[in-house]
């Protein structure tokens, strides 16, 4: 496989309230799984997968998190960029777009860049994921945007057409449906079987995400603080920005209590116990 450059920012600035009281003592990102920080699986993943610049954004209690980070990457031998967000959480759209400035000042714009949230752990072949969207070449438009999706149950999915393009957003409980295109965004209110009907499918976002440089002047146009995803439904129909599901690639989100208690297992089920 053709080696290419790719960048990361894992999002690990959230108060991580469904974590509580863990996150009364500790940020999120520091909470331990078999005897490691959440945050240092994925830096390890991100290591081991030859990424190139590790932005790591922080906020809550970002004292710790500054102080391990900057230990774990003299440990490792890798520079760990803290994208420092104490004094105002930038939502995932935010750090998103201030770490493209940091890379822009760092000359390492010009290459995609992978965002992992940081309660996210998986079997994930990074280089495998960065490398798919050889496989969708469309006529018009190059894709832009990769969101690693599955077919779980969840209550908000995102919307994709029979090309895995990316047409909105749905709430199933609430029945609210965000799109760009009008006869979509009618929708909202109606049952999913509407939904269906319109050849949509449903699937649940991984907190796993892949951005062109192409696309990164359109974070700009945007207010300081702002949802991904918000961002994303509002590209899709002038960019291209594609769903990927993964055969085989097993996700845990232990962003709570419950998923937490699974994960020592989970990992010992997708490393072999190593």
């Amino acid at each position: 496989m053709k080696e290419r450059k790719v960048n990361t920012l894992i999002l690990a600035a959230g108060k991580g309230t469904r974590l509580k009281p863990l996150t009364d003592v500790i940020p999120k990102a520091l909470v331990p799984v078999k005897g490691k920080p959440l945050v240092q699986h994925v830096v390890e993943k991100m290591i081991a997968e030859n990424c190139n610049t590790i932005i790591v954004n922080i906020h809550h209690h970002a004292e710790q998190m500054r102080n391990f980070l900057n230990i774990l990457g003299k440990a490792k031998g890798k520079e760990i960029v803290i994208s420092d967000e104490s004094m105002s959480l930038l939502d995932t759209g935010g750090a998103v777009r201030k770490a493209t400035g940091i890379l822009k000042e760092k000359g390492e714009d010009s290459f995609p860049m992978l965002i992992h949230n940081v309660d996210i752990l998986s079997n994930l072949s990074v280089r495998d994921f960065c490398s798919i969207t050889d496989e969708m070449p469309d006529i018009k438009k190059q894709t832009e945007a990769v969101l690693l999706v599955s077919d779980r149950k969840t209550k908000r999915y995102l919307l994709f057409d029979h090309d895995m393009r990316l047409a909105g957003w749905t709430n199933i409980e609430t029945h609210e449906v965000k799109s760009p295109y009008p006869d979509i965004a009618a929708l909202t209110g109606e049952d999913t079987e509407r939904l269906k009907e319109k050849g949509l499918r449903l699937l649940a976002f991984s907190g796993i995400h892949l951005v062109k440089p192409t696309l990164f002047p359109e974070l700009y146009k945007w207010p300081e603080a702002f949802s991904i995803i918000d961002f994303y439904i509002e590209m899709c129909s002038r960019h291209m920005v594609k769903g990927k599901v993964m055969e085989g690639v097993k996700i845990l989100d232990v962003g709570k209590l419950d998923t937490l208690a699974e994960a020592e297992s989970f990992l010992d089920n997708i490393t072999g116990g190593n």
